[in-house]
């Protein structure tokens, strides 16, 4: 990894900032505060990706009768919101960091334009000193086009932002390769490129958030493909950030004795791809929800997609074109046998890519440079 670590992303999860009874930590809250503040001394540009919205409205309100599980979130969140951000405000302000709100959804991210308005938001607040804390607005997003949780959204920010590490900070010190709780499992340290660890992970959920380990697993691996380190740590652990850095990086701490710090220091380390994809690679790698239509390739395509080759979905290949999509819309690649294989901008509207399917000598449907295959 370079030396120089200039930006990094790091996800506070619920579990993390809420207390057995559903409240926020407060003390836990401004622990990492600190720690952050430390790293932005250090001249680490951080995004602080925070859950803790519905915990921090939990103690505030007591409805008058039963609501749903989505009106109680919205309300939660609403109130909790508020809460929440000034509390950072007020933390941050004692070490004098400006702080700044950002609540997304995912709908942002579904064009090109607004993917970028974001980025451009992001970038003018922390060329001035700000620390961008991001949230998704659950206060008015509709359940269906939710992130699965904020670890998406963190994968996300990470990608777009161009942050050379995300942290992802969890209640558990990484994922393990058995179930947590039973004592002979062990922390899963590194993890290589393209490994599968489908038959460790638990797919139970945590208590408060939305996402359990084998989500995770599934964005850091994404985000890792993408050429960022990915680290799942333990946020109850005491000045995990600045420990985990200074693990990563001691250049970033020239003063500090390494004593100083946790050298016992457990976590999972995804070690990235040895090439990063270019900028709108990375959005469309993200782009897999908002997918309007569908291009099923034949057998040769297929093959030449896995190969390592850069080539373009040309109409030859295609052998049907479902849904209805307009140029510039994103769609799902399928493979000869059903399979989807990836995601691609289109060069053309399906109405288009219907007439030319088959064809010899046509213009590619998905251009090489607008094509993620997984």
């Amino acid at each position: 990894m370079e030396q120089q670590l200039t930006r990094i992303a790091v996800k506070i999860g619920s579990n993390v900032l809420t207390r057995r009874d559903g409240t926020l930590d407060v003390t836990r809250m401004s622990a990492l505060v600190d720690q952050v503040a430390e790293l932005h001394k250090a001249g680490v540009e951080i995004i602080l990706v925070s859950s803790g919205a519905v915990a921090s409205g939990r103690s505030e309100i007591h409805p008058a009768k039963k609501l749903d599980s989505v009106d109680q979130r919205q309300l939660f969140s609403a109130v909790g919101q508020a809460k929440l951000i000034n509390r950072y405000y007020e933390l941050f302000r004692e070490h004098g960091i400006p702080v700044g709100q950002v609540l997304t959804m995912k709908e942002n991210f579904a064009t090109r334009r607004h993917y970028l308005n974001q980025k451009n938001c992001m970038t003018v607040m922390l060329e001035n000193g700000v620390i961008p804390i991001v949230n998704e607005n659950d206060t008015i997003s509709v359940s269906e086009l939710m992130f699965t949780d904020n670890d998406e959204l963190s994968g996300l920010i990470a990608s777009m932002m161009d942050a050379q590490v995300l942290i992802i900070l969890s209640n558990i010190d990484g994922i393990y390769n058995g179930s947590p709780a039973d004592p002979a499992s062990e922390v899963i340290r590194k993890i290589e490129h393209g490994k599968d660890l489908s038959s460790y992970i638990q797919t139970s959920k945590s208590s408060f958030g939305r996402g359990g380990m084998l989500t995770k697993t599934n964005i850091a691996r994404k985000v890792a493909d993408e050429g960022i380190i990915v680290i799942i740590a333990n946020g109850k652990r005491d000045n995990i950030l600045v420990d985990l850095l200074h693990q990563e990086l001691p250049a970033l701490f020239p003063d500090v004795q390494s004593s100083a710090f946790d050298s016992q220091l457990t976590y999972t380390r995804f070690i990235p791809a040895p090439q990063p994809v270019s900028s709108v690679k990375k959005w469309i790698a993200h782009s897999e929800g908002f997918a309007k239509g569908e291009l099923h390739i034949d057998d040769c395509a297929t093959k030449v997609l896995a190969s390592d080759k850069a080539v373009s979905i040309l109409p030859i290949g295609i052998t049907d074109v479902r849904g209805e999509f307009e140029k510039d819309d994103i769609v799902r690649i399928i493979d000869f046998e059903g399979n989807p294989i990836g995601v691609g901008k289109a060069n053309c509207s399906s109405e288009q890519a219907r007439e030319a399917m088959g064809k010899h000598g046509k213009k590619p449907v998905v251009h090489y440079d607008y094509l993620y295959i997984e």
